[in-house]
């Protein structure tokens, strides 16, 4: 009987105190030994930058890209910044840079000090194919204005309020930013730190951010892993994943990806899209991880991407990320707030 998605959890909060330090081999068996905590932190992105025609850069290369690399909108430390209202002078002003257009500073963001390093290399960008480090997609200004209006909402906070539902996925915590849980797991912000547990028919990857789990279960080969997937009815955050071992290599596929979280995500899909992850154990302290998008409707060909993950000498830690959060019955209270009074005036009429 193979183990449940329940019991996998369960196995894997008891080997939770066992994979807090670096593993000490790279193979387990004829599988590669992927248990520990790991940490994919790197100031590299999704696609390639503008100016910057190569993949693999020297370190002084890397070293440039870094010092004028922007986090969250802000400068590195010790650039020019613009001035922004201090607490003791009251609120800022209407529509200034500092009025709800920023959620964070630079003492809040910790997504590395570094370019992407994989299998030694610097590089530019996660994607690798196409060549060129972009996203093949077929109408790019379509995917585009989808995640502006997302954006708008984040910044400013216009947009529905009827209930939490209305709210996107980041206001509401439901599952990690940046595409952190994946699939296609890449670095954001902050709390980069994952932790993998395997077992005989099961590998959980808890993601810190924001204390996602997935749950995957293994077959012998990659038909029979095929075989379970869940039906298309059934939608799981993160989406329906199975995996497979090919020599040294864990091969995860997965599909049905909830469209509340194709939209938000920096990896967008639809219903018919599969995106196909590897995860090579190279040396002691590197897992190196790729995966592939394939999906005729909104790419012209499948695309790649690789990145490395490295143990990592920190525990994760709980990501509470509505604790003490009073944003939400805030919005909701006072939107009904506005109903009540716009339904008085219309009696007074």
């Amino acid at each position: 009987m193979r183990t449940s998605h329940l019991t996998a959890m369960l196995i894997s909060c008891a080997a939770g105190v066992s994979v807090l330090t670096s593993p000490a081999i790279a193979q387990s068996g004829n599988r590669p030994d992927l248990d520990g905590v790991w940490t994919n932190a790197s100031l590299t992105t999704l696609t390639r930058p503008p100016g910057v025609d190569r993949l693999v850069l020297s370190p002084s290369e890397a070293d440039a890209i870094v010092a004028r690399t922007t986090v969250a909108g802000f400068a590195p430390e010790g650039a020019e910044t613009p001035a922004f209202t201090a607490p003791e002078e009251g609120a800022p002003t209407a529509g200034g840079q500092d009025f709800g257009i920023k959620a964070y500073d630079n003492f809040w963001v910790a997504p590395g000090d570094r370019l992407a390093v994989v299998k030694g290399e610097y590089r530019s960008s996660y994607i690798v194919d196409p060549p060129n480090g972009q996203i093949p997609f077929v109408d790019a200004a379509a995917i585009e204005a989808k995640r502006r209006r997302g954006s708008v909402r984040y910044a400013t906070g216009i947009g529905g309020n009827e209930g939490p539902e209305a709210t996107n996925l980041a206001e509401r915590c439901l599952i990690g930013f940046g595409n952190t849980g994946g699939p296609g797991m890449l670095s954001t912000l902050y709390n980069n730190t994952h932790q993998i547990v395997q077992t005989g028919d099961h590998v959980m990857i808890l993601v810190e951010m924001v204390h996602d789990a997935r749950i995957i279960p293994t077959f012998d080969t990659a038909k029979e892993a095929r075989e379970n997937h869940r039906p298309s009815a059934i939608r799981p955050w993160l989406g329906d994943s199975v995996g497979w071992y090919e020599g040294a290599t864990l091969v995860v596929e997965t599909m049905n990806i909830r469209p509340e979280q194709a939209d938000a995500s920096s990896i967008a899909i639809t219903e018919g899209g599969r995106i196909t992850e590897r995860f090579t154990r190279v040396s002691e302290k590197e897992i190196f991880y790729a995966f592939t998008v394939e999906d005729p409707a909104l790419y012209r060909q499948p695309w790649t991407a690789e990145l490395s993950f490295y143990a990592s000498p920190k525990q994760v830690y709980e990501y509470a990320c509505h604790e003490g959060n009073y944003a939400m019955p805030g919005i909701l209270a006072g939107a009904r707030l506005q109903e009540k009074r716009a339904a008085e005036a219309a009696r007074t009429r």
